[in-house]
């Protein structure tokens, strides 16, 4: 419970694991990869923060607070998947989406609200690859979406 700890002393909690709004699932593992899909940074059962273009409508800085709780939602999922986040061993890729008014050019500002708390709370091993795309519309008029894939530590040393 050492990464939800740090999750605490940063002033954050987990909140509730948001239910696929369509036909798919929150997130699939594949050998020791856990592939989690994207989110718009909406906690369940509550209505966006901000919406709309970022560079018209909403701020870099609100951007980037919903990209952190995009981060937030990505940890309760990765938590009900794995069932303790201490199980992640390094976060391996950070995609994400901005809702950009036209010339718009600083996505990775934006996107820095999921990987500035990724690296607070596992350090080095939070350092990712990434991509910061801007896009002409998100679903729901939402300024951004993530995703991510993590890799998850082997389990069959604790087994012998």
């Amino acid at each position: 419970m050492k990464i939800e700890q740090k999750l605490k002393e940063l002033g954050f909690e987990l909140p509730t694991p948001s239910k696929p709004a369509g036909n798919y699932i929150s997130s699939v593992r594949a050998g020791n990869l856990l592939f989690v899909g994207g989110n718009i940074g909406r906690f369940e059962g509550q209505t966006l923060k901000h919406s709309g273009k970022v560079g018209d409508a909403v701020t870099v800085e609100e951007a980037y607070e919903m990209a952190r709780n995009c981060a937030l939602n990505h940890l309760a999922k990765i938590k009900a998947a794995l069932g303790d986040l201490d199980l992640v061993q390094r976060i391996v890729k950070v995609n994400g989406y901005v809702n950009v008014a036209p010339g718009f050019k600083d996505m990775a500002k934006v996107v820095n609200g999921e990987s500035d708390l990724l690296v607070q709370l596992w350090g080095e091993r939070g350092q990712h690859t990434r991509a910061a795309v801007g896009v002409a519309s998100l679903g729901g008029d939402a300024p951004v979406e993530t995703e991510v894939v993590v890799q998850v530590k082997s389990t069959r040393a604790r087994r012998k």
